[in-house]
């Protein structure tokens, strides 16, 4: 996406965030897109609200249901927004201040763009941590047009690997190892 482009999403996305969010709460609004931080697939793009919030876990998390509570409606209308710009962007919403590495504070409300990250019907969502070469490999995958997203990647190399010999080969020893181990 080009930088005007995003500049001008950035622009509607403020306007729509304090148009529904007018209080104190928001401390800053970001969008993200691919290359800004590893959860952001090529294509896609994050809009972050950074809310203010409570220090002490306890009343954290109490206001942060407080604010969720309060603004489901309006949570609903800027996804929905979101929904008719051009390029899939997750919504995010997290606690103001910083991890070590950059990750933002829980508590995080994230609500993917249709088609993103839905739990469809026969799949069952796994949360995995890769390094850097294995988001690489998966992003290479989506940008060479074999996935369109690192879930869609993770489960085209999960058949690749069932297509092999090796692993019926290997399905029929674990099979074997779970007899003995019933015999026990």
């Amino acid at each position: 996406m080009d930088q005007a482009d995003l500049e001008v999403i950035k622009q509607r996305f403020d306007e729509e965030v304090r148009k529904r969010f007018p209080d104190e709460a928001i401390q800053r609004i970001e969008v993200l897109q691919y290359g800004d931080t590893p959860e952001i697939e090529p294509g896609q793009l994050l809009a972050r609200v950074v809310i203010n919030l409570p220090e002490g876990e306890e009343e954290r998390r109490r206001g942060f249901e407080k604010f969720q509570d309060q603004r489901r409606e309006a949570f609903r209308e800027l996804r929905s927004g979101l929904d008719k710009l051009p390029v899939p962007v997750v919504l995010q919403f997290v606690a103001a201040g910083e991890l070590a590495e950059g990750e933002p504070r829980w508590p995080i409300i994230k609500l993917a763009a249709r088609g993103l990250g839905g739990e469809a019907a026969g799949f069952t969502p796994v949360m995995a941590r890769l390094g850097a070469e294995d988001l690489e490999t998966l992003d290479t995958l989506i940008t060479a047009g074999i996935a369109s997203s690192r879930a869609e990647a993770v489960r085209w190399a999960l058949a690749r690997i069932r297509e092999r010999p090796a692993y019926e080969q290997l399905r029929a020893h674990t099979r074997e190892i779970e007899e003995l181990k019933a015999q026990f």
